[in-house]
């Protein structure tokens, strides 16, 4: 007796199963590759980061710790410390530090930075990644020793809270990016400020209000297709022409009493950022619209409330989920953003940390960039630590607007 498979269907419709349960299972084969192709372009990309914030490096010194004490610096009170500094540089100077914090109200470690910075006056020669100092450490000793033989090499991490708290410098080993830091918070601030509540509002009236038969609404929603796809540098320069230039009394803080300002501010730059992502904003906003069932607004209306009411009780409330999602990835992608900024006049290098929104700013891709394009080694250990940091801001707005997504999920 023939088996049931083939009394039912036949010989001639199981191989045709069979062959769609072959291509079924390669297509499956091709998705789980290409899962696996990600992942591992992502652990190779936060090994080579990893890699370079940590190592080994070459340190020559300008004066050797030797030639100013006989004992160890550690090994020396606070006074002897603050003796020796005032020996090594000009009264001007000595003067200066004691003014900007006294030295009684600084700690050794502080006194002892400053001797190491002021003094001492150490540099990079050559810097080794962490990993060739794990696999070929007889290697990298013999190039030391080789090549810098009254060098000092020893293991340096990169990444540690005096690199998060100090400004910028022309030596890496002193350079910080606390300026970059807090610009690139400010930046976010006022892009999403900004975008936020224009891209909620336009959506709303696109999706609820706008009739789709007008042809002025069409064109409208084409353009912001289209808008959301245009490349960063155009932003830039429509940034450049409005907010630097045109606006320029309004940005500067002119029209608040401040004088010397030009309209390269960090006001312009987060206006510019706003208008890059508002578009991206708009369109994921209309998705998560969209998405709400159109039950749900008969529902309501049904009910007696009115337009608005619907919108704000029912459809927002839904929508909520899929326009932070959106939001989450606009901060994505104006954090990284370095076109605009350069256009809009982000300062390449700078030491003091933006007070308001009419300051002059730098941003953390910015400081980036610019450390990358330098010739010496440490620069690219510091750019790798900087960009360590930049994903860790950004994972750490990510996971709050996450939670503030499921936040209010939970309460619907």
């Amino acid at each position: 007796m023939k088996p049931f498979n083939s009394w039912m269907f036949g010989n001639g419709n199981q191989e045709s199963l069979a062959g769609r349960h072959r291509k079924g299972k390669a297509w499956r084969n091709l998705f789980v590759s290409s899962l696996v192709i990600g992942v591992l372009s992502l652990v190779v990309l936060l090994f080579s980061i990893v890699d370079q914030t940590m190592g080994w490096i070459v340190v020559e010194y300008k004066n050797q710790p030797s030639e100013l004490s006989l004992q160890p610096l550690e090994a020396l009170s606070q006074d002897e410390l603050v003796g020796i500094l005032q020996d090594n540089v000009t009264a001007r100077r000595f003067k200066a530090l004691n003014q900007a914090i006294p030295f009684t109200d600084r700690s050794t470690e502080d006194i002892l930075d400053l001797i190491t910075e002021e003094v001492l006056q150490p540099s990079v020669v050559m810097s080794y990644r962490l990993s060739m100092g794990i696999f070929n450490r007889e290697e990298m000793l013999a190039d030391a020793a080789e090549r810098y033989p009254d060098a000092e090499l020893k293991f340096h991490l990169w990444i540690k809270p005096e690199f998060l708290n100090r400004p910028m410098s022309s030596n890496p080993l002193f350079a910080g990016i606390r300026p970059a830091l807090l610009g690139s918070l400010f930046l976010i601030l006022i892009t999403i400020g900004f975008a936020f509540p224009i891209g909620i509002g336009a959506a709303i009236y696109l999706e609820e209000y706008a009739d789709q038969r007008v042809w002025f609404n069409r064109v409208i929603q084409a353009n912001i297709e289209n808008l959301a796809g245009v490349p960063s540098i155009v932003y830039g320069i429509l940034g450049l022409a409005i907010f630097v230039r045109a606006l320029g009394g309004i940005t500067s803080g002119s029209f608040v009493g401040i004088e010397g300002g030009n309209g390269r501010t960090i006001l312009s730059a987060g206006l510019t950022m706003g208008l890059l992502v508002l578009p991206v904003m708009i369109v994921n906003a209309r998705e998560a619209i969209r998405a709400v069932p159109q039950s749900l607004r008969l529902a309501s209306y049904g009910l007696g409330a009115t337009r608005w009411q619907t919108i704000w009780h029912h459809v927002l409330p839904s929508a909520i989920s899929g326009i932070l999602t959106g939001t989450i990835l606009t901060i994505s992608r104006a954090i990284g953003e370095t076109a605009p900024l350069i256009v809009v006049g982000a300062a390449t290098y700078l030491t003091s940390d933006p007070t308001g929104p009419f300051s002059k700013f730098t941003a953390l891709p910015i400081l980036i960039y610019n450390w990358t394009t330098r010739p010496q080694e440490a620069f690219r250990n510091i750019a790798a630590t900087a960009i360590l940091v930049l994903l860790i801001v950004l994972l750490t707005l990510n996971a709050a607007a996450i939670l503030l997504r499921n936040r209010l999920q939970n309460r619907i």
